[in-house]
């Protein structure tokens, strides 16, 4: 990650609106990723102890790798979607009408299918309102719908991006890398600080199939589920956008990266276990995430960016949500433990895993998308009124002079400037929006003064409207972009 390294093969500066389509199919991978980890805890798929077998064995990290994956992703996509003239509130707005619908719905589902013999108010409070990962209790933070505790993180997430995303666009472009390179060295020796976090208790019994067993509550929370923690795998994703949008990015290929991550995971199976949960990965999952935009920026694009993919990638989220209740219900109450044959367990997980991709896609159609469009036509529906007191672009506006002597000079738009003069009888059939003509300095002995050219001075009312609907379609446009790229 030299700063030498990059400057020498950096890449050119992409557009920003390019759509990212090889990333959103990647969603898919993994969120299925973490639906494996999930499908390996079950009874039939697993043996308590130490000696796990072969495919939960193999898929012992896959849990966490894929919920890394999501978190660096976050960043990158939410700083590539960007607009200058976006504020705050509207981007908490969309972001919380994309995942608390979702959540709502899929929170009410696990209570009914399953949960609800342990949702006692402590757990299932907190897991309402997303607060879940601040608690470091394991029958909190993976409480009543277990995946969504990292819906808690990204609420932080979302809250601090506009800035974090304004402090990162400060830094100079040169410098990026090495920004980029702090933060993940943070990231990689934050299980040697957790070290110092008090051990507690130990996950028990009700995680004797997962690889959390026996460890330490504290510590695991600290390192992978406490959210100012995690603020560092987002705040990753955000630096390696900016590096591929000011075109510092590495000629670093698709494939390489990806052969990077599959090694990393296979490390990742070998390491001490708070490495194994995301220190290992972040690394290359950064790369990969920034070479495969790259790619999709520069129009070559990848399998991944397939009609097909894009759809999974499209549902990944609900799919993430949904997938750990079903599982739970086909064990808890299907009563699916035991698999008398190979056959017989590929074929249930490849039930579910379908079923769960029919619910994810009616919870995109039924709830997601329904929420993302109410919310962007309300924003639309605030934009005329607040574009309507803008007389003109800002900084058109800026140069408005508010001495009456100076009306002659007004720089309004350079076409019509001429035709500003008026006589006294046609000022007063002008049909200006009141608040526009108030805003007129229009005195007798100023106005008796200009040159009088009546065919021109019809024509003066038509400008304030021009410049209402050109900021009404700019906001418009920005809104759609933002709300297309960030989902």
């Amino acid at each position: 990650m030299s700063h030498a390294h990059a400057h020498a093969r950096s890449t050119p500066t992409p557009a920003p609106a390019a759509r990212l389509s090889s990333l959103t199919g990647m969603r898919f991978l993994a969120a299925l990723l973490v639906f494996l980890f999930h499908l390996s805890l079950l009874d039939a798929y697993s043996t308590p102890g130490g000696e796990h077998g072969p495919f939960a064995a193999a898929m012992k990290n896959g849990g966490w790798a894929g919920v890394t994956f999501f978190f660096i992703l976050s960043g990158f996509v939410l700083t590539w979607s960007a607009r200058d003239k976006d504020n705050a509130p509207a981007f908490w707005g969309r972001r919380i009408a994309k995942i608390y619908p979702n959540h709502v719905v899929t929170f009410v589902l696990a209570l009914v299918l399953y949960a609800s013999a342990n949702a006692t108010l402590d757990r299932a409070v907190p897991n309402f309102f997303l607060l879940q990962a601040w608690i470091p209790r394991d029958d909190v933070f993976f409480s009543i719908n277990n995946p969504s505790w990292s819906l808690s993180c990204e609420l932080v997430f979302y809250l601090l991006f506009p800035v974090l995303h304004r402090w990162v666009s400060r830094i100079e472009a040169r410098r990026l890398w090495w920004w980029a390179a702090g933060v993940a060295a943070a990231i990689v020796v934050l299980p040697l600080i957790a070290q110092l976090v008090p051990a507690g208790a130990a996950f028990g019994p009700n995680h004797a199939n997962s690889p959390l067993y026996g460890h330490s509550i504290n510590q695991m929370w600290f390192v992978y589920i406490f959210p100012p923690s995690r603020v560092l795998d987002f705040a990753l994703g955000i630096l390696m956008a900016r590096i591929v949008l000011s075109g510092k990015w590495i000629k670093l290929g698709v494939l390489p990266a990806f052969a990077l991550t599959v090694i990393a995971y296979v490390v990742s199976l070998k390491v001490p276990f708070l490495f194994s949960l995301n220190a290992v990965v972040v690394i290359p999952f950064a790369l990969l995430i920034a070479a495969t935009a790259a790619r999709d920026a520069q129009g070559v694009g990848t399998v991944l960016g397939g009609r097909v993919w894009v759809w999974l990638g499209e549902v990944s989220f609900a799919f993430y949500l949904v997938h750990q209740t079903l599982l739970s219900f086909t064990q808890e109450r299907l009563g699916f433990r035991e698999a008398d044959s190979v056959a017989e367990a590929v074929g249930v997980a490849a039930l579910v895993a379908a079923v769960s991709l029919l619910l994810a896609w009616l919870l995109y159609v039924g709830v997601e998308r329904p929420a993302m469009r109410a919310w962007s036509r309300r924003a639309r529906a605030r934009q005329p009124k607040n574009a309507s007191a803008l007389p003109a672009e800002p900084k058109n506006a800026s140069a408005l002079p508010a001495e009456p002597k100076n009306a002659s000079v007004l720089p309004a738009e350079p076409k019509n400037a001429s035709a500003l003069p008026a006589e006294p009888k046609n000022a007063s059939a002008l049909p200006a929006e009141p608040k526009n003509v108030s805003a007129l300095p229009a005195e007798p002995k100023n106005v008796s003064a200009l040159p009088a050219e009546p065919k021109n001075a019809s024509a003066l009312p038509a400008e304030p409207k021009t410049a209402i609907r050109d900021v009404r379609e700019d906001g418009e446009k920005s809104e759609k972009a933002v709300t297309a790229d960030a989902s």
